[in-house]
């Protein structure tokens, strides 16, 4: 899949744990192939480094507080939002919280395969073998949070994540069987772009994404 280009619309990204691995690549991507400005929020500044001052704003701050996301949404359009940890359902209220009291509306959220016991068969049960007892469930609990604001958010579920170099996915909805073990970090990253330059799509939805043909009992790199 390749992201439409548009250039002749500026949109303000929030971008929410911006040292994660596919935060980056998005980030690249979005100063690539679009105008947009975005700003970085992270734990630590110092960790980033910025490529194009004119387009991007770093902000040192704790997702877990309100106060300092009510600060970070000033005149943002979009929030996209790379979160994890044990916090995540705590982050989660903390975004929702902020969001509301801003009146920001659209929110990009990354989860994981598995929080609806959506993965089938041999696959499914390795999954819950993994990621039960301590990972999974606060990622349950996050989503649910999200789903249970009225916000017009997209939650994405990935596969597995590799670093190959491909853009390959495809997507599947809450309620349908989850279908590939695995996805590329770099598809992730260009389905969020595609969701920001597309603000209307997707809203509402909670969406699956893995890379076509990679069915089996667990991922390649297992």
């Amino acid at each position: 899949m390749k992201t439409e280009r548009k250039r002749d619309v500026m949109t303000n990204v929030l971008i929410l744990g911006a040292h994660g691995q596919i935060a980056q690549l998005a980030e690249k991507q979005l100063l690539q192939e679009t105008t947009h400005h975005l700003t970085l929020f992270l734990r630590r500044a110092s960790r980033l480094t910025v490529t194009d001052p004119a387009r991007e704003t770093v902000i040192e701050g704790d997702a877990t507080d309100p106060a300092a996301l009510v600060k970070a949404l000033a005149g943002i359009d979009v929030v996209y939002a790379n979160l994890g940890g044990k916090t995540i359902e705590k982050q989660a209220q903390a975004v929702v919280q902020a969001m509301d009291q801003t009146g920001v509306h659209r929110l990009i959220w990354i989860s994981t395969l598995g929080i609806y016991d959506e993965v089938p068969g041999a696959f499914g049960r390795w999954n819950h073998q993994m990621l039960d007892g301590g990972y999974l469930e606060p990622y349950t609990a996050a989503a649910k949070v999200i789903e249970g604001s009225d916000l017009a958010y997209t939650i994405i579920r990935p596969a597995w994540l590799s670093n190959k170099d491909i853009v390959s996915y495809e997507t599947t909805e809450k309620g349908e069987p989850f279908k590939g073990t695995e996805v590329s970090r770099k598809s992730i990253a260009d389905l969020v772009v595609q969701l920001i330059n597309d603000p209307d799509r997707a809203v509402g939805h909670s969406l699956g994404v893995d890379q076509p043909h990679t069915e089996g009992d667990k991922p390649s790199f297992y």
